[in-house]
């Protein structure tokens, strides 16, 4: 974000936002006025993987965008609030927009699909959902059986408000169902059209090959992305998973790439969501270490003289695996930090002084 304030005027008077094609009046708190300006054309597209897909550099995670009552997040916005996020989001040129089945059980696949039905075209935007989740009640209320698929794709489908899913992501394996089953189903959903591409997340990488094989050996559709886990201070899929999703031409869309926000601020500082997040305190248990890259973090922000976001975001990018990082925004400042960190390029020795502290972790979040 760029910010020109106007000659002789307070910081709150007037603010001009080059972002991302269109210019908008906007009140501020102050009952002034801001100007901020759209370029949409400082957002950079990359192929998705082995696909005619092209993708922006940033995707919009909607795992916070639902009812609060619903599933397990409670620090979920409402739509009324959520709408000005995807807005923002669309208007910085961003085209991938991520959620799942079982977020908040299913309100956040109708808050964005009815968003983008109303802000953009079908045609221009790509819609990744999941299914593997806990959604009901009953045996087959969860998993990748072709009973679940089949049933949960015309759910997601209606809460969308959309014929067709880019992108249907298997939300981890499924240990109770042969992969042969859950591969002959997604195939049989795109040959149907309710689906134009698959794609997995966070597994083991002998896993994803044995899936990608499994598709091979039958004359069946590949997985074309898959979804890690991966930030500064989880970086184990560097060992196996990114280089062979390299070598597979598979995308790679890592959740949780500011390591749900730890990067973005002074280590131990806390939030409404920190405060009720059990998954995330799971994931990031690894205090010493993980503070010493997260200091780092702010070391390289201060003198760059942009936010911690920006820098953890950076270096995400700077993986030559990594295809677009799936961000979630609970303020409008989140998206303009983002884009930001699309042009935002970490020197070698920058690149040294934030990985120099890592220590290997454990693997978690694959189930």
């Amino acid at each position: 974000m760029v910010s020109i304030w106007g000659e002789g005027r307070a910081r709150s008077e007037m603010e001009i936002v080059l972002l991302a094609g269109r210019v908008e009046l906007v009140s501020v708190s102050d009952g002034g006025s801001r100007v901020r300006v759209w370029q949409r054309d400082a957002m950079k597209y990359v192929p998705f993987g082995n696909t005619g897909l092209s993708v922006s550099a940033i995707t919009l995670g909607c795992m916070s965008y639902g009812e609060s009552g619903k599933g397990t997040h409670a620090w979920s916005m409402d739509e009324a609030s959520s709408r000005p996020f995807i807005e923002q989001a669309l208007e910085a040129g961003i085209n991938c927009f991520d959620t799942a089945n079982v977020y908040s059980l299913g309100s956040s696949e109708e808050i964005v699909g009815r968003a983008l039905a109303d802000m953009t075209k079908r045609e221009d935007v790509i819609i990744a959902t999941k299914v593997r989740g806990r959604m009901r009640e009953g045996r087959f209320g969860e998993g990748l059986s072709r009973k679940a698929i089949m049933y949960e794709v015309d759910q997601s489908l209606k809460r969308l408000g959309t014929d067709y899913i880019d992108l249907y992501q298997i939300h981890r394996w499924d240990h109770h169902t042969p992969i042969e089953e859950t591969m002959e189903a997604l195939h049989d959903l795109i040959r149907s059209g309710k689906v134009h591409h698959i794609g997995a997340s966070s597994m083991y990488a002998w896993q994803f090959g044995k899936a990608q094989y499994t598709a091979d050996a039958n004359g069946w559709t590949r997985f074309v992305s898959m979804q890690p886990h991966y930030n500064l201070i989880n970086r184990e899929e560097e060992r196996e998973m990114l280089p062979l999703c390299r070598d597979m031409n598979v995308a790679v869309i890592p959740w949780s790439p500011m390591a749900r926000g730890k990067l973005t601020r002074e280590w131990g500082a806390t939030t409404n969501r920190t405060e009720s997040d059990d998954f995330g305190r799971y994931l990031y248990s690894m205090e010493e270490s993980d503070k010493a890259v997260s200091d780092a973090v702010g070391v390289v922000a201060e003198a760059r003289g942009v936010s911690r976001a920006q820098i953890a975001l950076a270096w995400v990018l700077r993986n030559k695996a990594v295809t677009s990082p799936i961000i979630g925004a609970t303020k409008l400042h989140h998206i303009d930090d983002a884009v930001a960190a699309v042009e935002l390029e970490l020197t070698d020795d920058e690149a040294q002084s934030l990985e120099e502290h890592y220590l290997p972790h454990p693997i978690v979040g694959f189930s």
